[in-house]
């Protein structure tokens, strides 16, 4: 479980080499002319990636099943206000189909460019390797989104509860802090 928004920083951080990882791997598969090599890749990349991705942040669905009450409230709270369908759910292909079709057309491009004998093999890497960069690091900036809004309420919840605490030991109207 993340409690820092330095821990957070260094979750984001190995995220994104993953990413980076990732799409090195989604750039090499498109550059090899065979008909959906490109898409399977990148569909099974994903399917991988973004599961990966969520349990870094503590935000698969088991985790945030395991989590306390309080914190999974601000957390399914935070996650609705993201509007990502990705976190703190189960990826599926029809998720990661949908998601591609974000980056809609750069895949439709690169599947077409690919078949130009080197320069469009090289375009075709770069928009893979580009679109899965985009994707893998919008959902990391959604769950560090998400945490990060968690973490700012929970020191407000904390302090509430120090005082609720005070004030039943001293008693109602007593100047004891």
């Amino acid at each position: 479980m993340i409690n820092s928004l330095a821990e957070l920083e260094q979750v984001r951080r190995e995220c994104k080499k993953m990413v980076t990882r990732r799409a090195g791997l989604s750039a090499g598969a498109a550059v090899i002319p065979i008909p959906g090599l490109d898409i399977g890749t990148d569909v099974s990349l994903l399917m991988a990636l973004l599961p990966a991705i969520n349990e870094k942040f503590g935000l698969s669905p088991t985790q945030i099943e395991q989590l306390h009450p309080n914190r999974k409230k601000y957390t399914l709270v935070a996650i609705t206000g993201i509007g990502s369908r990705l976190i703190g759910s189960t990826v599926t292909r029809e998720l990661v189909k949908m998601v591609l079709k974000r980056v809609g057309v750069r895949v439709a491009t690169k599947s077409v460019a690919r078949y130009v004998p080197i320069i469009g093999q090289a375009a075709a890497a770069g928009l893979s390797f580009s679109a899965m960069k985009v994707l893998g690091n919008a959902h990391i900036e959604d769950c560090y989104e998400v945490l990060k809004q968690v973490l700012e309420t929970q020191p407000v919840e904390k302090a509430d509860f120090i005082t609720r605490v005070n004030t039943r030991v001293a008693g109602p109207g007593s100047n004891r802090q």
